[in-house]
């Protein structure tokens, strides 16, 4: 038979009601009380209704996390922290992987909003502002983390990826490089966009022209990071330094690398954007820009539930987390 929150009660020697508040952690209840209540929820199996719990309060104590894929490092730290943070606050998540299709990714945020999520954290194709509007529109949080969406009236958080990739690219030009490879995300994307602009900005204030034959832009994959990078070491302009500007590209760039017979830094210096702990362990250990990825979901998570908890109201509003770069051995001086 199911075991009923009056069960509980009556085990516990208390009211329904007093029963549901210590459940619930109301600061209402005595330590004592609460510890006996829960005794008894325990010894008699109880599990609370939460559907039941959802359509009393309009809470469901669920949030949503839309995420394009589970390749990308940075969007691991972010499943972490948004899970503690949650699971503290006394909510369960939601994992959803769209692949970056906004297609999916629309039905995904219709899927939760029919759920009743208290709140989503979106980081998406950028394509879904009327979906995360029509969230807003009902009550519930949204924040768009990583990718801006335009159009979205919720808040957004981004790492200051032009800024990281300017330091990234002036590192290299520091080091006597100006054949400077480039393998970065589409332009449709915020990282995609803002990290080329970096890296074309670092090279116009050392008076060093794009090359457009040692740059691949695509999409966000191991695949095109293989593709990308054997295209570059085929090209006669042959490259003295790279930088990985596509994460996910990442998994497909350093295979090919070490496959090829290319020593990293004796025949080539390489930077990568986002951190992860395969490119610590790697050999050499390498450069990498720090996207700060635990402080992009943390401040994401304060803004989430500033929506929920507090009833704020989204403005739209950007916030930047400040990248850096983190010197390896990757790199080395150009040689004459």
């Amino acid at each position: 038979m199911t075991v009923t929150l009056i069960d509980v009660a009556q085990a516990a020697g208390v009211s329904r009601s007093t029963a549901s508040r210590a459940l619930s952690g109301s600061p209402l209840i005595s330590p004592e009380t609460r510890a006996a209540v829960e005794h008894a929820a325990r010894a008699l199996g109880y599990r609370p209704n939460r559907a039941a719990s959802a359509l009393r309060s309009n809470r469901s104590h669920l949030i949503g996390l839309v995420m394009n894929n589970l390749i990308n490092a940075t969007f691991h730290t972010v499943a972490e922290v948004v899970q503690k943070r949650a699971s503290a606050s006394g909510y369960q998540v939601l994992l959803c992987i769209t692949d970056a299709d906004p297609d999916k990714e629309n039905d995904v945020l219709s899927m939760l909003g029919e759920h009743g999520v208290d709140g989503t954290i979106v980081i998406g194709s950028g394509r879904s502002a009327d979906a995360s509007n029509a969230l807003l529109s009902a009550g519930r949080g949204v924040v768009n983390l990583i990718r801006s969406v335009r159009g979205s009236g919720a808040p957004t958080v981004l790492a200051d990826d032009l800024e990281g990739a300017k330091e990234a690219t002036a590192h290299l030009l520091s080091l006597g490089h100006t054949r400077i490879g480039y393998i970065g995300g589409p332009a449709d994307a915020t990282s995609g966009r803002e990290r080329f602009d970096g890296y074309c900005r670092a090279l116009a204030d050392a008076g060093v022209e794009v090359d457009e034959g040692l740059v691949r832009t695509g999409p966000f994959t191991t695949e095109f990071g293989a593709e990308a990078v054997s295209s570059l070491l085929d090209d006669a302009r042959s490259m003295t330094a790279l930088y990985a500007a596509n994460h996910e590209a990442v998994f497909g760039i350093l295979p090919t690398l070490s496959a090829r017979g290319v020593s990293i830094p004796d025949s080539l210096s390489l930077v990568c954007h986002e951190d992860m702990p395969w490119l610590r362990m790697w050999q050499p250990p390498v450069t990498v820009v720090d996207n700060g990825a635990a402080q992009l979901a943390n401040v994401a998570m304060d803004l989430l539930f500033q929506q929920i908890n507090d009833a704020a109201v989204p403005d739209g509003r950007t916030y930047r987390i400040g990248a850096r770069l983190v010197d390896r051995d990757s790199c080395r001086p150009e040689r004459s």
